[in-house]
C-alpha cells in the first residue's frame, strides 16, 4: 500500500517578502518572514504552505491574500 502525500497549500503572492502565521491563533504558529531571493517560491517550514509569484511579476503588492499571510516590508 502505498500512501500519497498531500500537496502543500499554494498561495499566489505579488511579493518576495511574506510572513506565514499559519491560519493565526491557537491553531497557527509563529509568524515568520520569508524571502524568495531569486527563486519564484518559498515555503513555510512550519505548516508547508508554498507561496509562489505569478509568473512575469516583480513585487507589486495585493490586499487579497489567504488567512494568515502578510506581504510586504514589514517586519525587520
Amino acid at each position: 500500500m502505498t500512501t500519497t502525500i498531500p500537496a502543500p497549500e499554494v498561495i499566489t503572492v505579488h511579493s518576495r517578502r511574506v510572513a506565514c502565521d499559519g491560519v493565526g491563533g491557537a491553531l497557527g504558529h509563529p509568524r515568520v518572514w520569508l524571502e524568495m531571493g531569486e527563486a519564484d517560491f518559498v515555503e513555510c517550514g512550519y505548516c508547508d504552505r508554498r507561496f509562489v509569484l505569478p509568473s512575469g511579476d516583480e513585487g507589486a503588492e495585493d490586499e487579497r491574500l489567504a488567512p494568515g499571510v502578510y506581504e510586504g516590508s514589514g517586519g525587520h
